[in-house]
């Protein structure tokens, strides 16, 4: 595979898919549905959910995730990344419930902990780095297809009550609406998988129509339980400053701890960039079956943080780019300096 630089914009201030989603939650607070209007959506959401994991199903090419199993310290690196370095994180956030976070928005912060990483934008911020894209589209797929399992496991165990209620009959639903269809992708993808390859802007559009509409289902519950009284600007502040530290901590053990395990450049940036990142695709559907009305709060640091990251790894991209292509000049004004 060719490491072709995915076009991003030099600066990324704001990723017009979070406008979209934040035209949601306004939609949502003046115009929430409810009675008769919210078991719709409820039903439709819960559709859409089952529809996602069936195109990620069918999406998943075998033959590649099996050849990237070749490179499997790298991916083990990434999975400990996601599923041990963020969780522990998340749990050490604990200490500041009550005086900076509320018991709600720090099971949200915990939550956005336990999710997997992304796929998409992984690989370009790799590619723009000029780092390992192979081994970073094998480690992004990897990584989501352990979170349909792992991440409802460590929510259980890490969250208990505190994520809406969240019972073996969560876990069931998980089963049937997540499970399920993305097994069901993966059988028909003999079959199907070409046409989705043909289509792939379209059903890009429907799923992120999909996730909307989960969203606008989860802010409308919130608002009718009336949930969002909890949120004051000080306590959004306070999470977005415990966000930024977490961000800037997983980016250094990301980063450094491949250093000491002994992987080279461009396998580095590709952990970095892999290891760093949550996904907010498979996030959001996971929390509306998770935390059922208490989605809203569950849901808004993982916004958050997939905002910061974008912006944050998009400068970190280009310094990399920049270093790796301004070295041979160091190189050589070392080399004039030590002949002088």
């Amino acid at each position: 595979m060719s490491r072709r630089t995915l076009p991003l914009p030099s600066w990324l201030p704001i990723d017009p898919y979070i406008m979209a989603l934040v035209g949601t939650v306004v939609l949502a607070a003046l115009l929430p549905a409810s009675g008769a209007a919210a078991d719709v959506a409820s039903g439709a959401s819960t559709g859409a959910v089952a529809f996602l994991f069936f195109l990620y199903g069918a999406r998943l090419s075998t033959a590649q995730a099996v050849e990237g199993l070749k490179h499997w310290r790298l991916h083990l690196t990434v999975l400990a990344c996601t599923f041990v370095a963020f969780p522990l994180l998340g749990l050490a956030s604990g200490g500041l419930v009550p005086y900076v976070l509320t018991p709600q928005l720090q099971s949200g912060f915990l939550f956005l902990c336990l999710v997997p990483s992304t796929i998409q934008s992984s690989i370009a911020f790799t590619s723009i780095a000029r780092g390992n894209v192979p081994a970073a589209i094998c480690a992004g797929s990897f990584s989501s297809i352990a979170g349909i399992f792992v991440t409802p496991l460590l929510a259980a165990a890490l969250l208990g009550n505190s994520g809406g209620g969240f019972s073996v009959d969560a876990l069931l639903r998980i089963g049937v609406q997540l499970l399920l269809p993305f097994v069901a992708g993966q059988l028909l993808r003999r079959w199907i998988g070409g046409f989705l390859a043909r289509h792939k802007k379209v059903l890009g559009l429907v799923d992120r129509g999909s996730i909307l509409l989960v969203v606008y289902t989860a802010f409308s519950e919130g608002m009718v339980a009336g949930i969002w009284h909890q949120v004051t600007p000080a306590r959004l502040g306070a999470l977005l400053a415990a966000e930024a530290v977490l961000l800037a901590l997983m980016l250094a053990v990301s980063w450094y701890g491949a250093k000491r395990l002994g992987f080279g450049r461009e396998d580095r940036v590709a952990i970095q960039f892999a290891g760093s990142k949550k996904s907010l695709a498979s996030g959001l559907p996971m929390a509306s079956v998770l935390f059922g009305a208490q989605a809203s709060l569950a849901v808004l640091p993982l916004m958050l943080f997939h905002q910061m990251q974008l912006m944050v790894c998009a400068v970190i991209a280009k310094r990399r780019a920049r270093d790796l292509l301004e070295a041979p000049d160091r190189a050589v004004a070392r080399e004039s300096a030590a002949v002088g």
